[in-house]
């Protein structure tokens, strides 16, 4: 894989800020043609380096509760795939939203979202435990999230001291 030009890493930049950015737009804070944005664009979603256009949602200010977790998850890789197998396996089931191979004293993380924290439960003990290649599990629930992708959630609070007069 060849290295990025210095064009298409600005783009990437300005539109991982704010994917809602017109080529004319970038082209202006680049000092570039919009053609010439356009085609870097183009060459970036032809080369999968940018796979989908995603919107951030603080799903704290939902009235639609899901419950969250991450899932540290011991495996046994399978020879000749070595973790790819079971990558593979875990991220197929629709529950899964993310899953990441790590290093130290867990293999790989699980992000998973469920209506409730039973559902939750239920995929981790009848679903992912028992797939061969699995040794142990350990499941944290997010209870808050505060910051996602570098946007921070929580609403600035006030200043609510009183004013002094002179």
């Amino acid at each position: 894989m060849k290295p990025l030009s210095e064009l298409k890493l600005k783009v990437l930049d300005l539109l991982k800020e704010d994917a809602r950015r017109s080529p004319a737009l970038l082209a202006t804070l680049l000092g570039v043609t919009e053609d010439e944005v356009s085609v870097a664009i183009a060459e970036l979603e032809e080369d999968n380096v940018i796979v989908k256009y995603a919107t951030v949602v603080n799903s704290g200010k939902l009235d639609d509760e899901k419950v969250t977790a991450l899932i540290e998850v011991q495996i046994t890789p399978e020879r000749g795939r070595g973790f790819e197998a079971i990558a593979e396996r875990v991220y197929l089931f629709p529950q899964v939203k993310s899953v990441y191979l790590m290093s130290g004293a867990y293999d790989l993380l699980v992000e998973v979202e469920g209506r409730t924290l039973k559902e939750v439960a239920s995929f981790v003990s009848d679903k992912l435990s028992t797939l061969e290649s699995v040794l142990s599990t350990k499941t944290h629930f997010i209870l808050k999230k505060y910051k996602q992708d570098g946007i921070i959630f929580e609403d600035p609070e006030e200043d609510r001291r009183l004013m002094i007069s002179p």
